[in-house]
């Protein structure tokens, strides 16, 4: 692949974008995210990307381009604000290696 014809590639292939937009409309999708967020998803993005992306394919515009890769960095950086919810060890406890203590009731 010439480097000229990379410049013109869209970050990823435009199935992705499609499937993406299949898999945000799903009825699962939409019920787990509901649970979660309390929100129905919008999947409105995903769709322009693919649209975007077909017509970056067809037609290589700067525009198109840079509208395309602009939606990608947002989403990146969407992805990095979100905090883990469990802190991350960095070692395993000190007595890591006891046997349990069958005895003890369990915390619930």
């Amino acid at each position: 692949m010439a480097a000229s014809e990379a410049m013109w590639r869209p970050p990823r292939n435009c199935d992705v974008y499609w499937s993406e937009f299949r898999h945000c409309k799903s009825l699962w999708n939409r019920f787990h995210h509901y649970y979660a967020h309390g929100t129905s998803p919008s999947c409105q993005q995903w769709k322009e990307d693919f649209n975007m992306c077909k017509q970056w394919e067809n037609h290589p515009d700067p525009e198109t381009k840079e509208a395309l890769q602009s939606s990608e960095r947002k989403r990146v950086a969407e992805q990095r604000k979100c905090t883990p919810v469990w802190e991350m060890r960095r070692e395993p406890p000190r007595d890591w290696h006891l046997p349990l203590n069958q005895d003890k009731p369990q915390d619930s």
